[in-house]
């Protein structure tokens, strides 16, 4: 039998054996690396003015054989200089510093030329050869190179030390591969098969085996995750996907994921599984202050950082948020930075969507430019992602920031000074131009002063200054890049636009209108891809937002619960339409809650658009209580709690508790989605509204661009997302099969076609309800429930 090969690319060889010293962030940190595209162009150029004996873009690959596996090292030099028994390799680096800066190499990008030259050297047996190192400023073209002679036995002396500390660490992927592939051997499904979960199960392994999409529509308790994650588990034993990422939106599903994988370890599975939480939640710091003289875990971080990873990968396999703050402590290195480190040797990783899809925050290693890998992608409650994919992909710049920044640098940088002056200059003409909001063709002048403005800032982040000036300026410096980088790639998806907020700024936003292409380049990166939700309707709405492939699958499961558990009550004389709202509007949505109610002690939630409705409605009810003397309690939710404020509001839904308990919620909050309330903590909902997104420039530039697009703009930009608000505070009142309770949809334009073509499978015998029928239709469903 063939060797198994552990691949890895020549950068990543030499970063992650080579790095020393201190983890800081005072600098940009990215201001050596190649911009998003523009970097590759100043590839092509400087290749394209080069002699005849300039070869560029040559693959170079090494091999180092031992006893059970081979090492397999590959990588591409930009360019090989071949004249007459003379050889220079030459790798060139597309920078914003100021090269008046550079005085030397950046010592990782010389390590991956001295790879290259070695085995290029081998290849041609010379006795020795040079390497060249390129730089090229993005925006002047300007041109640095440093050059220097090596012997061949000085770079194979120096290539074998790296190759001999790398070994343990491939020899670990090996065992922890045969380990994993015999523990699969007897692995069974953990429990007996609900109502349609083995379709889900082998939907899931044959899109992962065709190496395609899929797509899940469905609804709570039949056990998405189990059926997601076991497949996919069984089709890495296969060899069909290598690295598991579990993506979520919310903690308490991330949560939902880890005990999965501990079930399937309970039954014998060996696969490592990290949790990768928030930057902020990971320090061990009061501040988040990356750098030596702030932190203590950040001085010499990177001496101590690759014991500590090994360290830990051979004690055990789960590792939590605690699991890793307790380990960074024992070895003084940072936790979050330490953590991204354990992520490339596990199995499988369960972490935020921004891990895979945000340009800002993605973990390079395995989504950076060129990066590839056997990735299975399993998203779980996917219809978070249509915002989040907009969020991310999207970027505004504000003119009043630019006015600051100059206060800021003002005697400290003549030139930079200037520059945000001219940038300044540009907003005003913009504004000039804008009374509410404004579409723009393109920024084309404003984007090349951008432009020269990120130079200027990374040269002035090169020179000491005050904490809080270099804090802002650093930034400040974020916010241009991400908007440039944006700008690049903005397409046919994208809108730009000028706009006031809420406080009277003046912005330029580039609004990522559909993230699917962005979305599908990282999806493309992996092999097979899954995503599902309780509230992917309609599907093909959903598809057109996250995939560019014409050959997806869908499933769309039936609910595993009896039908006649739910009683789904629409009520046809009360609308929170804008021109509806008002005292007797209230006094109606006051009435039906109260039946609601009044039809059974227990607990209860009540979902409003708004706060303002919600203040408005509470008050009109806990009148109707006192009149009617009723026993009941009310808890509101409020628009700034703590995550104190949260547990206890959730704490207060008991089981078996004497009274009467209503939360008064907002829909598309955190009480909405992803919370467990089964039994009798909670029998009933009332939604108040069709959930249609609050009315504003956003929404209406959605709303044009499907329009001319010929789709159904009001669809796409109010109508989809609201009525997804409304499944998934719907979707909080039955989530086991011993459960029983009420939903009441408080609006008669659910009523109408276009959103009784919304309702999922199990809410198709609705009934219609009006203020004189909805106590007795309540009374029969409880009395029928109880002789059941």
């Amino acid at each position: 039998m063939e060797k198994e090969r552990i691949k890895i690319s020549v950068r990543n060889l030499v970063e992650f054996i080579l790095r020393r010293g201190n983890l800081d962030n005072r600098r940009t940190s990215v201001a050596d690396r190649e911009a998003m595209q523009k970097g590759s162009k100043i590839h092509r150029k400087i290749q394209k003015q080069m002699k005849a004996s300039y070869k560029a873009e040559v693959p170079l690959k090494w091999e180092e054989e031992y006893s059970d596996f081979i090492i397999e090292i590959e990588g591409r030099a930009d360019g090989i200089i071949d004249e007459k028994e003379k050889y220079v390799i030459d790798e060139i680096k597309g920078v914003y510093r100021d090269l008046s800066y550079l005085e030397e190499p950046v010592p990782v990008h010389k390590a991956q030329a001295m790879c290259y030259a070695y085995f290029y050297a081998s290849k041609k047996n010379v006795s020795k050869i040079e390497v060249q190192m390129t730089y090229c400023h993005l925006e002047t073209e300007e041109i640095k190179r440093f050059r220097e002679e090596f012997s061949f036995s000085y770079l194979k002396k120096w290539f074998e030390e790296i190759i001999s500390e790398f070994y343990k660490w491939a020899n670990f992927q090996y065992q922890r591969g045969k380990e994993r592939c015999q523990s699969m051997q007897e692995l069974e499904f953990p429990y007996p098969y609900r109502n349609g979960q083995k379709e889900l199960v082998v939907g899931v392994y044959h899109t992962i085996y065709t190496e395609k999409q899929l797509f899940i529509q469905a609804p709570t308790g039949i056990g998405k995750t189990m059926a997601t994650i076991f497949p996919a588990v069984r089709a890495v034993g296969k060899g069909y996907g290598d690295k598991i990422f579990y993506l979520t939106a919310k903690t308490i599903t991330r949560t939902v994921a880890e005990e999965a994988f501990d079930i399937l370890k309970q039954r014998g599975l060996s696969y490592k599984t990290i949790s990768i939480t928030a930057k902020e939640k990971l320090c061990l710091c009061e501040e988040t202050m990356c750098n030596p003289e702030k932190c203590p875990y950040a001085e010499g971080h990177y001496d101590r950082v690759n014991a500590a990873v090994f360290e830990i990968l051979n004690e055990k396999d789960t590792y939590l948020r605690d699991d890793i703050l307790n380990h960074a402590k024992k070895h003084r290195v940072c936790p979050y930075e330490m953590c991204l480190d354990m992520s490339s040797w596990v199995d499988a990783i369960i972490c935020d969507y921004n891990y895979v899809f945000d340009p800002n925050v993605h973990l390079r290693r395995f989504f950076g430019d060129g990066v590839k890998g056997d990735y299975l992608f399993l998203i779980d409650e996917a219809h978070n992602l249509v915002e989040r994919g907009r969020k991310m992909y999207s970027a505004d710049l504000c003119k009043e920031d630019f006015l600051e920044m100059a206060k800021i640098v003002k005697g400290q940088s003549a030139k930079l000074y200037k520059i945000l002056k001219k940038c300044n200059g540009f907003m005003l003409e913009y504004k000039r131009e804008c009374d509410e909001y404004r579409v723009l063709d393109n920024l084309a002048g404003f984007s090349l002063q951008l432009m020269n403005l990120l130079g200027e800032l990374e040269n002035f982040l090169e020179k000491e200054h005050e904490e809080k000036v270099q804090k802002a300026v650093l930034e400040f410096s974020f916010l241009v890049r991400h908007f440039l980088n944006m700008y690049d790639i903005a397409d046919e998806n994208y809108v730009i636009y000028s706009h006031y907020d809420d406080k009277q700024r003046f912005l330029i936003t580039l609004y990522c209108v559909n993230p699917k292409r962005n979305l599908q380049e990282c999806l493309n990166k992996g092999k097979g891809t899954v995503f599902f939700s309780g509230t992917f309707l309609p599907l093909a709405y959903y598809r057109s937002l996250f995939s560019e492939r014409r050959d997806d699958y869908a499933i769309c499961a039936s609910s595993p619960f009896l039908r006649e558990n739910l009683k789904l009550l629409v009520a046809c004389d009360v609308s929170s339409k804008y021109t509806r709202r008002g005292v007797s509007e209230y006094e109606k949505m006051a009435e039906y809650i109260y039946q609601m109610a009044a039809g059974k002690q227990g607990n209860y939630m009540v979902f409003f658009p708004s706060y303002r409705m919600l203040e408005d409605v509470y008050e009109v009810f806990q009148k109707k209580m006192e009149e009617r003397q009723f026993e009941g309690t009310c808890i509101l939710q409020s628009s700034h709690m703590t995550e104190e404020e949260r547990e206890k509001f959730l704490e207060a839904f008991q089981e078996n508790i004497i009274g009467t308990l209503l939360g008064f919620c907002v829909m598309g909050g955190i009480f909405s989605e992803g919370i467990d309330l089964t039994g009798e903590r909670l029998i009933g909902a009332a939604i108040v509204g069709t959930g249609l997104p609050q009315v504003g420039c956003e929404r209406e530039i959605l709303k044009n661009y499907y329009d001319e697009k010929k789709e159904n703009g009001f669809a796409y930009a109010y109508r989809y997302p609201g009525m997804n608000k409304v499944l998934q505070a719907a979707g909080r009142v039955i989530r086991t099969k011993e459960d029983r309770g009420i939903v009441l949809l408080l609006d008669e334009r659910f009523l109408q076609r276009e959103y009784l073509d919304l309702f999922p499978q199990e809410w198709q015998e609705y009934e219609r309800c009006t203020i004189q029928n909805v106590e007795h239709k309540i009374k029969n469903f409880w009395d029928t429930t109880f002789k059941a």
